[in-house]
């Protein structure tokens, strides 16, 4: 492990994960915006919650990723960052895990870079598939994002490296290899859903309006794509989308026009992100850059504000003209922690106080709040509860409960 230090921030983390990647100091020009927030709002007192360690014969190296195949509630997947899931039975006296798949040879591993996501489809294993989003040394476009389609070929029981079949490949900035996102799942409409970093660096200085702001690149962005033409197809663009008429930039990342895999842009590098499988509404941690860290409920055609706003607080840098940029639901600042990773809402039944709340962590502080799923913009986060963990990611199983994916290789229960 290598001890990371944010520059001029006085916050050290030990971990290779690395995921806040910040650097440097406000670039660009000065550029009045209005404040897009009414002014925060105190937290009101949540529920109690608390971490019970799981699966404790078992451990993973450098977890960031939980899950269970649709109904399939015998066993839990693991995504290993250096290229391998792994799969264990959903017994809490389990003490071995199998490869599901291991892609390690093709997986370009370290900093933020790694395999980074993982969805099944829906119908799984009916439809064979399931998605991965991984970094890789492309020998012409230097390191990229892929997102790529696997098949079983034994019922679910493991994925075909070879079977490889790739959707979309968005080329990262040179020399930067932070703010990937790569977070990946089905929406309640049935569509794959990819959230994409605004391509590392500090302060988005890519172009003069950054790339977040710019719709000709996938980067900096919500993505939702069309995979329902079935195994050996190419993806539709949903026609709901924003630009769902133009050219598609899944090639390199970029376009002519605004690419239409866009669903909502103006994002930093959201780092984990869940559809509330009740209402459908799409909530996202956005990591920050130096002050603040934010949650936003993302829509259609939203705009989130990065690089104009780091949650509530404008930034002052050129980012073009955007009108009516949304407020995050939630933010805070250094204090409190330094590195967002985005939850799901409960809707387990073991804690009835906690259904219909959205729980969320800090991977540098430890820190994990609950939040009302209705909770009005801009509600400004305090000190939650001190887990002690590096949570890497948030994990939900098919019955609701919900899980804390430690950096450290272990596995933790929500408890109420």
């Amino acid at each position: 492990m290598t001890n990371l230090r944010r520059s001029g921030w006085g916050v050290v983390l030990i971990s290779s994960l690395a995921l806040h990647a910040c650097g440097g100091g406000n670039g660009g020009g000065s550029q009045p915006m209005p404040t897009p927030t009414p002014t925060p709002t105190p937290t009101p007192s949540p529920p109690t919650i608390g971490v019970q360690q799981v699966f404790s014969g078992l451990t993973f190296s450098s977890p960031v990723a939980m899950l269970q195949a649709p109904g399939d509630n015998m066993h839990w997947f693991v995504v290993e960052q250096g290229g391998r899931v792994r799969v264990f039975d959903n017994n809490a006296m389990a003490t071995t895990a199998q490869n599901f798949i291991d892609i390690t040879s093709r997986v370009t591993s370290g900093g933020e870079t790694g395999l980074l996501g993982m969805a099944f489809h829906p119908n799984f294993p009916t439809d064979q598939r399931v998605f991965l989003f991984y970094s890789h040394n492309d020998a012409t476009l230097g390191l990229v994002s892929r997102l790529s389609a696997f098949t079983t070929p034994n019922a679910g029981a493991t994925l075909d490296p070879n079977s490889e079949q790739i959707l979309l490949t968005v080329q990262k900035p040179p020399g930067e290899s932070n703010h990937n996102g790569g977070g990946i799942g089905f929406g309640p409409d049935g569509f794959l859903y990819v959230g994409l970093g605004d391509g590392g660096g500090g302060n988005d200085q890519h172009g003069t309006i950054g790339n977040a702001q710019l719709l000709t690149t996938l980067l900096g962005k919500m993505l939702r794509i069309d995979i329902s033409g079935g195994v050996g197809a190419a993806y539709r663009i949903p026609p709901t989308n924003p630009f769902a008429a133009n050219p598609t930039c899944g090639a390199n990342g970029t376009g002519s026009m605004s690419c239409p895999e866009i669903f909502a842009w103006g994002l930093r590098n959201p780092w984990r992100w869940s559809f509330d499988r009740q209402t459908g509404q799409l909530w996202v941690g956005d990591v920050g850059q130096s002050a603040r860290e934010e949650v936003d409920r993302v829509v259609l055609g939203g705009n989130y504000g990065w690089r104009c706003f780091e949650g509530t607080r404008n930034t002052g840098m050129a980012c073009g003209s955007p009108s009516n940029p949304l407020a995050p639901v939630a933010d805070y600042g250094r204090s409190v922690g330094t590195t967002v990773t985005g939850g799901y809402v409960y809707r387990g039944a073991a804690y009835p106080a906690l259904v219909g709340r959205y729980i969320f962590g800090d991977f540098g502080s430890g820190r994990i709040w609950n939040i009302a799923n209705d909770t009005a913009p801009t509600m400004d986060m305090t000190t939650g509860f001190d887990s002690g963990l590096s949570m890497s990611s948030f994990g939900q199983g098919n019955d609701g409960e919900l899980y804390v994916v430690s950096y450290d290789g272990r596995l933790f229960h929500i408890t109420g």
